[in-house]
């Protein structure tokens, strides 16, 4: 269409204000021709495209749309639509009215079948008619909202999260980590001053109390459009915090909700959500706070409890059973203990019974020994003796037959060389008498339990059959018995130096 020339326009003939449609269509069809010359107020030029709006799109149509933005006034309600392509690209928007006489139950049929408000991000089935005003533009009419579109849509996000959490490997991440041994340090991640935080806390600060667990609180929004952002913020930031303070790891990480609508469990339906908790290098347990319904966090969590008291429940039903589970192992040790102690016991005395046995016979022995040389020495000295007396004898009676012309000369002399043999004797017997005296003492003095008296030990081997004297009977790393006077030793050579 050619631009009107706007120097004629004083001389173009200026339409008055249409009364209705088929008044504009006979003027403009008088004017047809001329059409292009003619200029058109812009109230007109609107009010002709409103009829025609009006006249086309006089009936009511199902349209699918994204609610990009919801406000309220005076009871109405204001959209702002949008359709996009399967890269997020907005294609096609306007904006939506919701008036106040239906607004009330079209609102309420809503959140009776979703369970949720109406907001923002949710796609939904809008029935419309097309509407367009000269002062504001074109607008849809809502008069009704399909609840079973948006349900419906949500279901199929949420299986798309879950199918995609599956592929990348990440729903059951989390999970395939070990349970905690013991649970000393917890990260509670939950709305500021929620009914199930303060459950929750209750019982918590009675296990404080006790030092059995302590408790690091952190809070997040958990209803609106920038909850999960928050929530992911909260958990970032409480690990580094808790890393900074304790050099190490806590021990459970707790996401807790506890009471509110059911519609605002839609908001943590968020894959960058469970992304992250899936990804958590500890055990993660949620406590959402509904039995039926189900979020995408319980998909990814190590653990999922119906309420915040469930997590705070198990986490005290755990604590109780690792200290049942520890007393059993210390009953088990101590029966273990004195089961030993008495074997121990009993090998000893055992042991010492052996020993003293063996002792005994060594001293039977010795004493048998002892008896036998004192006899040997008697008897030798008095041979000795008898063989001396017979010996001055003979040679008495010798001298006496060789000597008779001697004997005058020699008496003195054979009386001297018969003392001296006399002397001579007695001092062997004495000798011989002493001798076996000192005989006999050392064989006391060398009794076992004398010389074990007096600090010294006997090295016998791990059998208890061998004494070990010399050191080319051991060898390192062998063990080895120590006899004393009050019992017995076991040992372990380490180093052998020989000094020989």
């Amino acid at each position: 269409m050619r631009k009107p020339n706007l120097s004629h326009a004083t001389q173009a003939k200026v339409l008055a204000p249409a009364k209705d449609l088929a008044t504009l269509e006979a003027e403009l069809a008088e004017q047809e021709d001329h059409l292009e010359d003619t200029v058109l107020r812009l109230s007109d030029y609107l009010s002709a495209v409103e009829m025609v709006i009006k006249q086309t799109f006089d009936h009511r149509v199902w349209v699918k749309a994204e609610i990009r933005n919801l406000s309220s006034k005076g009871g109405h309600y204001y959209f702002e639509l949008a359709e996009k392509d399967d890269d997020g690209k907005v294609v096609a928007s306007c904006r939506g009215n919701l008036w106040r006489f239906k607004a009330t139950r079209v609102l309420a049929k809503f959140e009776r079948a979703t369970g949720m408000p109406l907001d923002r991000d949710l796609t939904v089935l809008l029935k419309v008619s097309a509407g367009f005003h000269a002062q504001y533009g074109f607008s849809l009419t809502i008069e009704d909202i399909d609840p079973s579109y948006t349900l419906g849509d949500l279901a199929r996000q949420y299986a798309q999260m879950v199918d995609r959490l599956t592929g990348e490997g990440l729903l059951n991440l989390n999970q395939q980590l070990p349970a905690p041994f013991d649970i000393e340090h917890v990260l509670v991640i939950a709305p500021e001053k929620a009914a199930g935080l303060g459950d929750f806390q209750a019982d918590a600060n009675r296990l404080a109390r006790t030092g059995a667990c302590h408790f690091h609180y952190h809070n997040a929004t958990f209803q609106g459009n920038h909850a999960p952002a928050e929530i992911r913020h909260a958990i970032i930031s409480a690990q580094q915090q808790f890393q900074d303070t304790y050099q190490r790891l806590p021990d459970l990480l707790v996401i807790i909700r506890g009471g509110g609508a059911v519609g605002d469990l839609a908001y943590l339906n968020d894959y960058e959500l469970a992304a992250l908790v899936a990804e958590q290098p500890i055990p993660v347990w949620v406590g959402i706070g509904h039995e039926r319904d189900k979020v995408v966090l319980d998909e990814v969590a190590h653990t999922s409890f119906d309420t915040p008291s469930k997590v705070i429940a198990a986490i005290s039903s755990h604590l109780a059973q690792l200290i049942a589970q520890t007393l059993q192992y210390q009953a088990q040790i101590k029966q273990a203990a004195q089961r030993q102690l008495n074997t121990v016991e009993q090998q000893t005395a055992r042991q010492l019974s052996r020993v003293q046995s063996q002792t005994t016979g060594q001293l039977t022995a010795l004493q048998k020994d002892s008896d036998y040389a004192w006899r040997s020495i008697q008897q030798s000295a008095q041979r000795q003796v008898k063989q001396a007396a017979r010996l001055t004898h003979e040679l008495g009676t010798q001298m006496q037959a060789s000597a008779y012309q001697q004997l005058s000369m020699a008496s003195n002399d054979s009386q001297n060389y018969k003392k001296t043999i006399m002397q001579s004797s007695q001092q062997q017997l004495i000798q011989a008498q002493r001798d076996s005296v000192h005989l006999r003492d050392i064989v006391l003095l060398h009794r076992p339990s004398r010389v074990l008296k007096q600090g010294y030990a006997i090295l016998m081997d791990e059998t208890d059959k061998q004494i070990l004297t010399s050191s080319a009977q051991l060898h390192p790393q062998q063990t080895v018995h120590i006899v004393l006077k009050d019992g017995k030793a076991k040992a372990q050579i380490i180093d052998i130096v020989n000094t020989l």
